[in-house]
């Protein structure tokens, strides 16, 4: 294998040089590191994604959809709002101050985040510290340093170098077992393509979808509440279907002091508590972040009452409490088994075609196989992240493996919240650099989430001088 000449191009750079820092996965979270990164005096870092160019989450990025999270949850601007790459400065650099402003919108459509970060991703590959189709297939802990194993597609391997190495790969698409296996069937009986979608697919195969006259649509997050919507403005006379095993389609928690939870302090306090209680608080905590928007809320019931006003349409059905059982090929669609939780009921229904917006899961890729003895698990198998994003590894490994969006059994909820990705990555940062490179507030919530028990003292109150 070749080593990189430098932050752009592989060459004859000596095998002795590491980086910095090397980030493998550029989603938002790891753009948001290297932006955070790019002006730090001294730190030679350089980031890595397999695909050719920046995309997030193509297939749900539908005509009106909106973030779920004000526009100051950019890559940069919760920590550093003085930033080239805060959002404000992309409106700048593309004459769109004035027509965001009068818009009124705290919220950013979705196509405008993507075209954002696309951009910001566009500026950092010329700089060289970001590099698109180099997909990394291992890394190993070579004594010194961490050992990348790149392999583009088509092209010649190269190694790369690094003191830290920061993993930021994202989530895979999750489906539940009766349509994974539905999927998985062997011998002709697996779906034609794009009949049984994950919800992250949907534009992709909207047209094999909206050609069926019977669409059903399992899970009630905001990606299952956006497609069913999508689906309910289509004028064809189609029949709808939307189940979901959450006890209803409920709104997202959006008070201002729910949304404390999506703070550092609540982090910390998250990280602080015991195992087991952080893995009972995590389902309990679902409408905190696997719920709706009010507005799609709204905008849905908007959609069926005007659908109501044309009879003869077909029935769109609603139900929550429903838990899918199994699912198979039924002539030309499918046959759904359901359970009904409350009423301990079974039913079944046929369907022409399926879009699963079951959410995502953690993925645990392959190339962290080399340095698997070396990584510290919980009792769960799952890695033991520490409060400034670093993974427990041996001591045999001097450098530190960090992750992005890996760490929801650790750090809680906030864990996939945009919200929280510039603070995270300058906790890496600072970590990284062993400095304070970016200032971080040390209060950001009026909630008093835990009782400090160094002496005893309640909340507001002060204990006994020692």
């Amino acid at each position: 294998m070749s080593t990189p000449n430098g932050p752009g191009e592989p060459g004859a750079r000596s095998g002795a040089h590491a980086f910095d820092l090397v980030g493998i996965g550029l989603g938002p979270f790891n753009l948001g590191l290297a932006a955070l990164a790019e002006p730090v005096e001294g730190l030679d870092t350089l980031f890595l994604e397999a695909e050719p160019s920046f995309s997030w989450h193509p297939g749900l990025l539908l005509e009106g959809a909106r973030l779920q999270v004000p526009f100051l949850a950019d890559l940069v601007s919760l920590v550093d709002p003085t930033s080239r790459w805060s959002f404000l400065n992309y409106l700048r650099e593309h004459d769109r101050l004035f027509p965001f402003y009068f818009a009124e919108r705290f919220h950013m459509p979705r196509v405008e985040y993507d075209a954002y970060c696309g951009w910001v991703a566009r500026e950092l590959e010329r700089r060289g510290r970001c590099r698109f189709g180099a997909p990394v297939a291992s890394v190993r802990w070579d004594g010194d340093a961490f050992a990348v194993e790149v392999r583009p597609p088509g092209g010649a391997g190269y190694q790369v170098r690094a003191r830290d190495v920061v993993l930021g790969i994202g989530t895979e698409p999750a489906l539940p077992r009766p349509l994974a296996e539905l999927l998985a069937a062997e011998g002709g009986a697996a779906p034609p393509e794009g009949e049984v979608c994950h919800s992250g697919d949907y534009l992709r195969h909207a047209a094999t979808l909206l050609a069926a006259d019977d669409i059903t649509v399992v899970g009630s997050g905001q990606s299952g509440a956006e497609v069913f919507l999508e689906l309910l403005r289509d004028p064809a006379p189609r029949r709808l279907r939307w189940i979901t095993r959450s006890p209803a389609f409920a709104p997202m928690e959006y008070s201002k002091l729910g949304l404390e939870h999506f703070t550092p302090d609540y982090t910390r306090y998250f990280h602080g508590l015991p195992e087991p209680v952080r893995d009972r608080l995590v389902p309990r905590q679902w409408q905190l972040y696997k719920a709706i928007s009010a507005d799609t809320i709204a905008d849905i019931h908007d959609a069926l009452y005007q659908r109501s006003l044309r009879p003869g349409l077909p029935e769109a059905t609603l139900m929550p409490g429903v838990e899918l059982s199994a699912a198979e090929r039924d002539g030309g669609g499918y046959r759904l088994h359901c359970h009904h939780l409350d009423q301990d009921r079974a039913f079944s229904f046929r369907t022409r075609r399926i879009v699963a917006a079951t959410g995502y899961r953690p993925r645990r890729p392959d190339l962290l196989d080399p340095l698997a003895a070396f990584l510290g698990t919980d009792g769960r198998g799952r890695l033991r992240v520490g409060a400034d994003y670093r993974v427990a590894t041996d001591p045999k490994v001097r450098g530190g493996l960090y992750v992005q969006n890996a760490e929801e059994h650790t750090h809680g909820v906030g864990a996939p919240d945009l919200g929280l990705g510039a603070w995270r990555s300058a906790t890496i940062l600072n970590a990284v650099t062993g400095r304070t490179v970016y200032r971080l507030p040390e209060r950001t919530a009026y909630t008093t989430f835990g009782v400090d028990g160094s002496d005893g003292a309640g909340p507001g109150e002060r204990g006994p001088r020692r």
